[in-house]
């Protein structure tokens, strides 16, 4: 490469420089494409002119240049898709407002003295008690369930406490104690029903809101229709 190469490589890279920073203005990144120009341009016009950059050197940067420009492109493409996700997963939660839904919780919550509904699904016949608990840990009502057949139950709580009196408005959390015959563990899995008022966000995680609980929407095994709704309530309480 000649002094005259040189100087019209440097004229290019200037170029190529000023059109990049006049078509794209967004923050600069210390370690981006315009610290990488910024360098090439630099080491272009300090170059000893006697002894200029190799043309296979320089070739080289370029190619460096295209593949950093190509990422910057792809990580563009990418968060657009991830942007997209994220607006079509808020669009399908929304959706879900107004609806009834049962969801995999062991969580039942109070407001304005209605309580919403709570099921214990056993696999083996047991003798069932539940135990009610507000955020605190504290125990607020123990509902001795008497023995159940395998199959789904509803928990029927007054929303009472163990004195007697009303509970406050909030979230509270239900555990199952079922017990076999021989005095065995039998697994009970516990679900909640109740009319999604809401969506919410904690730590950017969504969730749904039905009363004063918030719903994982990952744990939605059923929407309810109305009829099915009457039907529901035909399932054996507590």
């Amino acid at each position: 490469m000649n002094i005259n190469q040189s100087a019209y490589g440097n004229s290019s890279i200037n170029k190529l420089f000023t059109g990049h920073t006049e078509e794209v203005a967004e923050k600069k990144d210390p370690l981006g494409r315009e610290a990488f120009l910024t360098m090439l341009v630099a080491q272009l016009r300090h170059q000893d002119p006697l002894n200029p950059m190799e043309g296979t050197d320089f070739t080289a940067q370029l190619a460096q240049f295209s593949s950093l420009e190509q990422q910057f492109t792809m990580n563009k493409s990418l968060e657009a898709i991830l942007d997209a996700l994220g607006t079509k997963t808020q669009e399908n939660l929304i959706d879900y407002i107004g609806k009834e839904v049962v969801g995999e919780s062991n969580s039942i919550s109070i407001s304005k003295g209605n309580t919403t509904t709570g099921y214990y699904t056993i696999d083996d016949t047991a003798d069932v008690s539940i135990a009610i608990y507000d955020g605190n840990g504290s125990l607020m009502q123990n509902i001795y369930a008497g023995q159940k057949d395998a199959g789904t139950h509803k928990i029927d709580w007054d929303g009472k406490n163990l004195e007697g009196g009303p509970v406050p408005d909030g979230a509270y959390t239900f555990e199952i104690l079922a017990l076999s015959d021989i005095g065995g563990y039998v697994e009970a899995k516990t679900a909640v029903e109740g009319k999604v008022t809401g969506v919410t966000y904690e730590h950017d995680i969504p969730y749904l809101q039905i009363g004063e609980r918030l719903l994982d929407p990952s744990t939605i095994t059923k929407i309810l229709l109305p009829q099915e709704t009457k039907e529901d309530e035909s399932v054996e309480s507590t």
